[in-house]
This record gives structure tokens, sequence and C-alpha cells, in this order.
């Protein structure tokens, strides 16, 4: 059997929550030798409309960066805003040299194009490494730059619990460019070595693929899609997707896959913490090389 799966009768939890606060601790010790230089780390955050998830995600990327030490400024927008008047924002954003990382809450506000946003972020100041440059570069198998947060923290969860991804089939479930897209070019670079299957609302026999997957990574916000005859035994399932729901919230997976997965991430206290972990991270290393960025 191969080394990657682990056959048990419960799976283990992969605590996005612990490893996301080991690393944060590692970016406040980089963020303290910065400042010592001079150099305080700035993240800025656009966010429009009231959507309350939203305000949640933004919230929490607030809280952890005060307990990192990093700058933080918040600029909040009406749900009516256009796609101009956040440019404009946005615009302002780039050209100010005290801003080390830029990011754009998603969801924009109806009818406003989320891409045309990204794509107005200096490439440099791209935190969440949504830009078509620096996604661009994934594509070329350059993963040394800015990449999406969710699938990095993904790959260091990976990472972290000693799963061997060569030779490993995996599937991603969902096909978005913020997770599922990158997520299965991160898994197919050389040094990761997994064979990627994407699967979508448009595929046909989505169970019978996923169950052939040594790791499997839902992506769909679709609460409790993924069901126990969906996964292979023994597999390392990443439950990236968390929807309300009555009496909480829930991810893709269904509680009932800890049954057979070898390994599964928590929603709540999973993919999260991670996801902001890699947004510090991002934020303190854009900080170290590009203080003398100006918009043009």
């Amino acid at each position: 059997m191969p080394s990657y799966v682990r056959v048990n009768v419960s799976a283990r939890i992969v605590d996005g929550k612990a490893l996301g606060i080991k690393i944060q601790e590692e970016v406040s010790e980089r963020v303290s030798s910065l400042k010592g230089q001079g150099v305080a780390p700035h993240l800025a955050v656009v966010i429009a409309g009231d959507d309350p998830a939203s305000h949640v995600y933004v919230r929490n990327k607030e809280r952890a960066c005060e307990r990192c030490g990093i700058i933080s400024t918040r600029i909040d927008m009406p749900g009516s805003s256009n796609l101009e008047e956040i440019l404009e924002v946005v615009s302002s954003l780039n050209s100010d040299p005290n801003i080390h990382g830029i990011l754009v809450q998603s969801p924009a506000p109806d009818g406003v194009d989320e891409l045309a946003i990204a794509s107005s972020i200096l490439p440099q100041r791209d935190v969440d490494g949504f830009h078509p440059d620096n996604l661009g570069k994934l594509v070329q198998g350059r993963t040394g730059g800015l990449l999406p947060c969710t699938p990095s923290g993904v790959m260091r969860m990976l990472e972290s619990s000693g799963v061997k991804t060569r030779g490993a089939r995996a599937v991603v479930l969902g096909r978005s460019r913020i997770v599922g897209m990158p997520m299965a070019l991160m898994l197919a670079q050389p040094g990761c070595d997994a064979s990627v299957t994407i699967v979508h609302s448009k595929t046909e026999g989505i169970s019978s693929i996923c169950n052939q997957a040594d790791i499997l990574i839902a992506a769909v916000g679709r609460p409790h899609m993924v069901g126990k005859e969906w996964v292979k035994k023994g597999a390392f399932v990443v439950d990236v997707g968390i929807s309300r729901v009555e009496g909480g919230l829930a991810g893709d997976v269904s509680p009932e896959v800890s049954e057979v997965a070898g390994w599964i991430t928590p929603v709540p206290g999973g993919v999260g913490p991670m996801t902001i972990a890699m947004l510090l991270e991002q934020t303190v290393e854009l900080s170290f090389n590009n203080q003398d960025i100006i918009s043009v």
C-alpha cells in the first residue's frame, strides 16, 4: 500500500489553528527584526459592502496582524460602490510607499468585475496572489513568488503532516481562480509531483472520481456535499469550503467522512487559520522586498 495512504478507523485531525499559530509566531519574530531595521510591515484591506462573512474574515485578519505587529489599514466602502470607485482606492494604495501588501476582500459588490480589481493591484503588492502576473508565474512553474493564500496553506498542511505527494492521485473538487485552479497547479509542480484531476459541476461521475483520490481537496462551498462513499479509505481530505447552516458552520465534507479518511481538516479550525497565516507571511515578505515601489 502506498505510504501516503493511512488506513485507520478514525481520521487524524489536521489542526490548522495550531499550525497557523506556530507560523504567526515566526512571522512575529520577522516583524520585530524588520522594525529594528526601520521597516514596519503594512497591510491594506479594502472591503466593499455588508456581507457578514466578509466582515468576519477581515476582522480576523486585523486581529492576526495586531498579534504579529503588522500595521493593518482597513478601507470600508459602501455596497453601492462601482468598479471605478474601487479602482480609485486601489490606485491610491498602490502609490503609498508605506503600504507593502494590498487586498480587496471578496466578494465584490454585485456587477463589479473582481478580475479587473485583482489586475489593478501592483503585482509586487498583490498579497493575495491573484494578479494575472502572479498566477501566470505559477502556471510557468515559478512557485517562489506570491501565491494564493488558501492553496499555499493547504500545501503547508500536507507538508507538516508528512504526507508524500509524489505519485499520489490528487482530486481537486472546484475550479475557482482563488482556490481550485491554483491548488491543482501547486499539487502538480515538480517537487510535489502529484497526479491531479479537477472535477466540477459539469463533471460526470464525480463521486467515483473522488473515491480514487489519495488526496482530496473540497472547495465548492456546498455544505456536506462530500459523503463517506466519495472518499477512499485512508485518504487525506482537505475541507476548504465553509458555509453558514442552521446551528453554526459547515464545510463541504460530511462529518461521517472521518470514519474512512486517514487525515481530515476540521471546519472551523482547519484551512481558515492557515489562509490567514499565509497572508501574514506574504505581507512580511513584501515589506522586506518592496519598500520603494511606486505606482505609475
